[in-house]
């Protein structure tokens, strides 16, 4: 038997007892959901399957987005053969024979093969090599799926042979989409059973499942069969089923409502407060619930400089690091550096006087008080110094402690006022010193 044979996505071959994400699986690109970014009209990897002209290609990208539909997909539309195997099952003696087959076949009748590897991660460089001059001499044609960065699992030369695509995290909405499909479809979903479902209940399925459409269609299967009809005949999924289907309370957080901004802002003057079990707790509830961690970590970096200000630059530095931190790894782990860099700016002493003197500025600028720049400290180059530009400038280097007494401003207004607190208390005291110097 072809080793393809079984995992055919010929509605035939699905049964009652697959798992309805199995059932499910799109059999057109016309019924594929999401990547429109490589699938959409006019898009590469569309061109190549419509045309037939696949070549060798590597999917990656997160589970449940679609990568092996794809491969079954295109099964279905070439005039090539379609073998598969799974490189967590299949060792190289299964590779090379399947290798002699599309060699002989293509012999014989001219027809070309195309290899499915799943999980090609999982082979080692020896293996990876085994499919190598082969695959350059184009059959077998190969498909591999990765959920890890090919860069880095798969041969350079075998990756300088394929072309890369990157699959996504399908959004809320198109997980949204499938799971509506499963529930009117009748012939492999779930159309046959009578249920209600609330709107808010898929929403939280198709959030808690964070891109991964197998995941959510295997919920609300567990869901829609254990639950019970009311006297109507008819199964209820509400958002208390939807709880239980995915294991995963729902949390008052809508990133376009209230409890977005409620949640935020609780975080942020727990910060200004100096409560770091607070910070902790307001934190942890934007994670659950799905937070951009860019987002928090932007509020994080503010915070930092509004709030403790000079009283501890440490504060900034490391805040923009968690910044930078949570765009490199990634959640979760990027919860780490938010969690120790939120915590910090909680305990770390605390002025705003810095934010208090930018506003204040800002203020005399906007009401018309725009004061000119005094000739001393005009730029002098080019022919500047023709117009007296920079004639009379004392250059702060050449006098004791780096500082010199002249005028900066012709305004006596004063705008920043350094507190006594944590390092500020240094910074006042350093500046009523030059103060005081002659």
């Amino acid at each position: 038997m072809d080793l393809f044979e079984r995992t055919t996505i010929d509605k035939q071959q699905t049964t009652k007892n697959e798992p309805l994400a199995v059932r499910m699986r799109p059999r057109t690109l016309e019924e594929f959901f999401g990547q429109a970014h490589i699938l959409g009209d006019g898009g590469l990897l569309r061109r190549l399957i419509e045309s037939d002209r696949t070549t060798s290609i590597i999917l990656y990208g997160p589970p449940g987005c679609g990568k092996t539909t794809l491969a079954l997909i295109i099964s279905e539309r070439t005039k090539s053969h379609f073998e598969r195997i799974n490189a967590a099952s299949n060792n190289v003696a299964d590779m090379r024979r399947i290798i002699d087959q599309a060699k002989r076949r293509e012999s014989i009748d001219g027809k070309r093969t195309i290899l499915l590897v799943d999980e090609i991660h999982r082979f080692n460089k020896a293996q990876q090599d085994v499919l190598m001059p082969d695959v350059e001499a184009g059959n077998p044609v190969l498909i591999g799926t990765t959920t890890h960065n090919p860069f880095f699992y798969v041969n350079a030369a075998l990756l300088s042979r394929s072309q890369v695509f990157e699959f996504k995290k399908l959004p809320d909405e198109e997980i949204i989409k499938m799971m509506r499909s499963a529930l009117s479809d009748k012939e492999r979903g779930l159309g046959k059973i009578s249920a209600i479902c609330d709107d808010d209940a898929l929403a939280h399925l198709a959030k808690v499942a964070e891109g991964d459409g197998r995941r959510a269609l295997s919920a609300l299967e567990v869901g829609i069969l254990t639950t019970p009809a009311g006297k109507d005949k008819k199964v209820r999924f509400t958002m208390k089923v939807a709880e239980e289907s995915i294991q995963k309370k729902a949390v008052l957080y809508d990133k376009n409502e209230d409890g977005h901004y409620d949640t935020i802002s609780a975080f942020i003057k727990s910060m200004r407060g100096s409560d770091p079990d607070a910070v902790l707790y307001w934190l942890a509830k934007m994670i659950y619930a799905g937070e951009d961690p860019r987002f928090i970590a932007r509020r994080i970096v503010i915070c930092a400089a509004e709030d403790v200000g000079n009283a501890d630059p440490q504060a900034l530095i490391l805040a923009n690091a968690a910044l930078q931190v949570s765009e490199f790894v990634g959640m979760p782990e990027a919860r780490i550096p938010l969690a120790q860099a939120a915590v910090y700016v909680a305990c770390a002493p605390k002025s705003n006087a810095a934010y208090l003197g930018i506003e204040a500025a800002l203020k005399d600028v906007e009401e018309g008080k725009v004061l000119d720049v005094p000739d001393h400290l005009k730029d002098a180059s080019l022919d500047g110094d023709a117009f007296g530009h920079g004639k009379g400038y004392k250059y702060a280097h050449d006098f004791e402690n780096h500082y010199v007494k002249q005028e900066y401003k012709p305004s006596s207004v004063k705008y920043y006022f350094p507190t006594v607190i944590g390092y500020e208390k240094k910074i006042k005291d350093w500046l009523e010193q030059l103060r005081r110097q002659t």
